[in-house]
């Protein structure tokens, strides 16, 4: 008993101290909405989201808002869901996006990152008593909400658009939090199957405004356990950019190979990625997708390098993140699946990602 208390206590302090960090970085902290970084759709993780420069679907309005001129359907819906951390957090998408014109397109997106049933044990020693009664539940959830339009340029090939996006953070009735910020992107594609892309996120930096709700009860036992009350506070997510480049090559009418390789540009300082400065970090990554007829696909993707200390003597070493999907497109359905972290090449952990998409023609 006591040990499951202990585990249950420190699985919602874990999160309440996450949220506090985030809170109290008035600034510029690393890492802030990272869970808009995380992706959608099984095809872009089982390339490792290597997809900007080649997305031309639904999930464009997230991974590339000028691409969402590329969707060839009146009308596309997606759905994809993923469990994180052995079933612990669970990570959901939805998207809806139609063509307006010939040359423009619109999106509605949703994201929604949450850990559910979190036991809140603040109440649970009341004048020295413990009270298994007063343990009750809460969620912290992340949500992601994106609108975006594309429009085709009068240069042949090139196409631009963006996405306002509101972010919304909660932590049960303890602490919450609404954001705003603005992407934008343009995607240029050859006649030779050349296609190149450049996305900014959070251009103008995203703010999230926090604010904080905690009993006077709960604050006495934030100062007995020697930590800060939390306080209202804005928190800064500075912005990335992420470069693009892919070739199709096509060796008959049945089978195709595309090849992409993407780098992600971080500017809130140094990270354990493969290039890294004091004021900006590059993270490169690439995929592969394999075609049959355009029904079977077979993807590969190679990501998430960074330089950890491993073995009996902590020695330096470089780990990476191998992810494998297949898709089958039918006529209306398309059908996708990614693992991610094959070979249990990196510190994260197996993930499994299904994704759906519908399309509708009049």
């Amino acid at each position: 008993m006591h040990f499951s208390l202990l585990k249950y206590t420190l699985l919602a302090g874990s999160i309440l101290a996450l949220t506090k960090q985030s809170a109290f970085a008035q600034s510029t902290p690393k890492y802030s909405n990272e869970f808009l970084s995380i992706g959608v759709g099984a095809r872009a993780f089982g390339m490792s989201n290597t997809v900007i420069a080649s997305v031309d679907d639904v999930t464009a309005g997230y991974w590339n808002p000028a691409a969402l001129v590329d969707q060839e359907d009146k009308l596309q819906i997606s759905v994809m869901h993923s469990d994180y951390l052995n079933g612990l957090a669970n990570y959901d998408y939805i998207a809806l996006s139609t063509k307006v014109k010939d040359n423009a397109a619109l999106s509605f997106s949703m994201v929604r990152f949450g850990v559910d049933d979190i036991p809140n044990t603040l109440d649970l020693i009341r004048n020295g008593q413990i009270d298994y009664n007063r343990v009750s539940s809460f969620s912290a959830v992340d949500y992601g909400f994106f609108v975006s339009y594309a429009q085709k340029a009068l240069v042949e090939g090139l196409s631009f658009g963006g996405s306002a996006k509101i972010v919304h953070r909660k932590a049960g009735e303890f602490t919450k939090a609404w954001g705003f910020g603005i992407d934008a992107s343009v995607k240029y594609k050859t006649e030779n199957d050349w296609s190149f892309a450049f996305v900014g996120r959070d251009i103008t930096t995203t703010f999230n405004a926090w604010q904080f709700n905690f009993t006077e009860a709960e604050e006495d036992v934030f100062r007995a356990t020697d930590n800060v009350v939390p306080e209202n506070s804005l928190e800064l997510t500075l912005p990335k950019f992420l470069l693009g480049a892919a070739k199709k090559f096509t060796f008959s009418d049945d089978f195709s190979l595309l090849a992409e390789v993407n780098l992600d540009l971080n500017t809130d300082g140094k990270r354990n990625t493969l290039l890294k400065t004091n004021f900006i970090s590059g993270d490169p990554h690439v995929g592969l997708e394999a075609a049959y007829k355009k029904i079977i696909f077979l993807r590969g993707g190679l990501g998430n390098l960074q330089e950890e200390r491993l073995g009996e003597n902590y020695e330096k070493e470089w780990t990476f993140m191998p992810n494998i999907g297949l898709g089958l497109k039918l006529k209306k359905i398309s059908i996708d699946y990614a693992l991610t972290d094959i070979g249990d090449n990196s510190g994260a952990n197996y993930s499994h990602v299904f994704s759906i998409r519908a399309t509708v023609n009049p």
